[in-house]
């Protein structure tokens, strides 16, 4: 029998605690009559890491969009500790902040400083004092090294440190879930990996995450749970080591083959 190492043996016990969260149920998403998601069936449990992979177009960012309210869904429903969220009642800038979502392409206010596109949310929307949000920001500011750009502009930043303030400015809403939409595609290489070095210490600190990415080996180190969709269904679900290793399918065998990871 394979020996588990002492990080699979953290990975079982973290997941033996955690209690549901975010829940989809045959939730199903169309364009036009197109259908995009099909009856996506899915759990993320408090603290869990779970990472989505699946090929370009295949329905990953659109349903992120969905457990954000950004997109309407068309069948199906959507529960936020084990609270209806999807209906015509909801109310989404209470739910979106606790549910925090962080984009490909920043969407930093290019008018506004560092410091004040962090402290928009918990000012204007949360009602929170000034003082009180200014040294929050601060806080988070100095966790991710950019205490010295709190006054620049987001055209004075790199790409790299754009990520990182758009990372802490969905923080600041102090969310329980964090939706993150392939945040390093639209990085150099030499800049993705200060953003992920902030993902894992999110990780480690217990934040519940769902993480679309193509950063494969990424994925296979913080995930707890891999789910793998491909034409708007998933299609297979496990924990990384059997995943990347043994994939069920022939569907997901294919698509880890090109960047070679596999079954045996």
């Amino acid at each position: 029998m394979a020996k588990l190492n002492i990080k699979n043996i953290e990975r079982v016990e973290r997941l033996n605690r955690m209690e549901g969260l975010l829940e989809t149920r045959k939730l199903c998403k169309d364009y036009d009559g197109l259908e995009v998601l099909k009856n996506i069936n899915l759990s993320v449990g408090k603290q869990e890491v779970l990472v989505i992979l699946g090929p370009s177009g295949c329905g990953k960012s659109t349903l992120l969009r969905c457990l954000n309210g950004l997109e309407p869904i068309q069948g199906g429903e959507i529960f936020l500790d084990g609270k209806l969220i999807s209906d015509l009642k909801t109310n989404w800038c209470l739910i979106r902040q606790k549910i925090g979502m962080v984009f490909q392409n920043y969407e930093l206010f290019p008018h506004m400083t560092v410091l004040e596109n962090i402290m928009l949310g918990p000012v204007k929307v949360q009602k929170r004092t000034y003082e009180e949000a200014k040294q929050e920001a601060f806080k988070l500011l100095e966790r991710i090294g950019l205490v010295e750009k709190s006054r620049a502009f987001p055209r004075q930043l790199s790409g790299g440190q754009k990520q990182r303030v758009a990372i802490i400015r969905a923080l600041m809403l102090n969310p329980e879930i964090m939706l993150f939409d392939e945040i390093t595609a639209a990085l150099d290489p030499e800049m993705v990996r200060e953003v992920l070095d902030v993902i894992l210490g999110l990780a480690k600190s217990g934040m519940t995450m769902i993480i679309v990415t193509h950063e494969m080996q990424f994925a296979k180190a913080i995930a707890d749970r891999i789910v793998f969709i491909d034409h708007g269904e998933i299609v297979e679900q496990n924990e990384p080591e059997a995943f990347f290793t043994r994939p069920k399918t022939e569907r997901a065998s294919k698509f880890l083959a090109h960047f070679q990871f596999g079954g045996n």
